[in-house]
């Protein structure tokens, strides 16, 4: 199943991935059956559905995109948008993300999708994750269907994941407290994963599990990708075993929290085209206050639409890049929440609203400590935080 707006005006589509983590046994798709069926089946999934972020037709909310053609489709396949495998006698479950995007595509052809100009493949969190391992499939797909002309890029949203040393290793038990590589390298064998063949041919039978992870694949992918992806995932801190429970932060974990921004941040260096605040969060481009987060004093619906005129503009001429319109953003404040314009935190426990300084004592945060270390009275460094220099 999906969801379609039409916008019979518009030669631009937009496809929509969901995230929603996985499960990679018996036992934890059985959990994720019992607990979130949504994920898991469309039997109960409502007749229509409001688009919201990239995905709504109000000018105000989506400024670049509100009139494009969109299509949400949900996930129900469990395995990042990369399964091949249907129902079978030793397999209770059907996975069949990757197989999904392409009856999805076969049918929007005849509804429209033949006469494109544009098809901007996005997704969040597994979504985004789906989007890395798609989106050249899809543009193959779309050549050896005789719609050359159809370009074809990616917007991958908080999928962009490390496979990183945990800060405490613990047994794969379940979804959130296994390591990443490890629930991958289970859940390929589980899904009868697939992965794109210019990845897979980098590493040796056995290891495709790399190509799950951003910046392993991207090197590889044919089609434009935009990278969003927050400095502190939350969702990489919790299957880090990171987690912010109120309490405040021991130093180990605030050490290791600075660490996961700096290699997040080396990954990217050459993404061409990314957006990446110093926010503790998980997921942007479908909230509704994702026009409100800036980097470097540019906003992500803009960045996005600096990237699509630099691939409008690179089909013309060189690679000269844009004056004023910057599509690599990336802060470089070292602490969760050092960019003034990052969601508003709530403390977990009151739901009161915090500001940035109350965030960082609330962590555990030590502004003498601090100060000492970077070298600048404790006011000073207190007044760049609230100022988010």
């Amino acid at each position: 199943s999906y969801y379609l707006k039409e916008s019979k005006g518009s030669r631009r589509w937009l496809l929509f991935l969901e995230g929603g983590w996985y499960c990679f046994n018996r036992e934890n798709c059985d959990t994720r059956y019992d607990t979130m069926r949504r994920l898991m089946s469309s039997r109960e999934w409502p007749a229509t559905r409001v688009g919201t972020g990239i995905l709504s037709s109000q000018p105000e909310e989506n400024p670049h995109w509100w009139n494009a053609n969109m299509v949400f489709i949900p996930y129900c396949s469990s395995d990042v948008w990369s399964g091949a495998s249907s129902k079978s006698e030793k397999n209770e479950y059907a996975f069949m993300g990757a197989l999904i995007i392409q009856e999805v595509i076969k049918e929007l052809v005849g509804k429209g999708l033949s006469t494109a100009k544009v098809l901007l493949l996005a997704g969040s969190s597994a979504g985004g994750t789906g989007v890395l391992l798609n989106v050249d499939r899809v543009a193959e797909q779309l050549e050896e269907m005789g719609y050359q002309e159809i370009q074809v890029r990616g917007l991958a949203d908080s999928g962009w994941f490390l496979d990183n040393k945990q800060y405490r290793r613990t047994d794969c038990i379940d979804t959130i407290t296994c390591a990443p590589t490890e629930a991958i390298r289970r859940g390929i064998r589980y899904w009868n994963g697939i992965v794109p063949e210019r990845c897979k041919l980098q590493f040796k039978e056995g290891e495709e599990w790399n190509c799950f992870f951003g910046y392993k694949i991207y090197p590889t992918l044919r089609c434009p990708v935009f990278v969003v992806q927050w400095l502190f995932d939350e969702a990489q801190l919790t299957v880090d075993n990171v987690h912010l429970t109120g309490q405040p932060v021991q130093e180990g974990q605030w050490l290791y929290i600075q660490n996961l921004g700096r290699e997040l941040r080396n990954t990217l260096k050459d993404v061409t085209a990314s957006f990446a605040p110093a926010c503790l969060s998980h997921e942007i481009i479908t909230r509704n206050h994702w026009t409100d987060i800036q980097v470097k004093g540019t906003s992500l619906p803009r960045a996005l639409h600096c990237w699509d005129r630099s691939l409008h503009e690179s089909n013309k001429n060189g690679k000269a890049p844009l004056k004023g319109c910057p599509i690599h953003l990336i802060d470089s404040c070292p602490w969760p929440h050092c960019n003034p314009s990052c969601p508003t935190i709530r403390d977990q426990f009151t739901g009161q609203e915090m500001n940035v300084i109350q965030f960082l004592m609330h962590m555990g945060f030590d502004v003498q400590k601090m100060a000492q270390q970077q070298g600048l009275e404790p006011s000073k460094l207190l007044g760049m935080l609230s100022s988010g220099n």
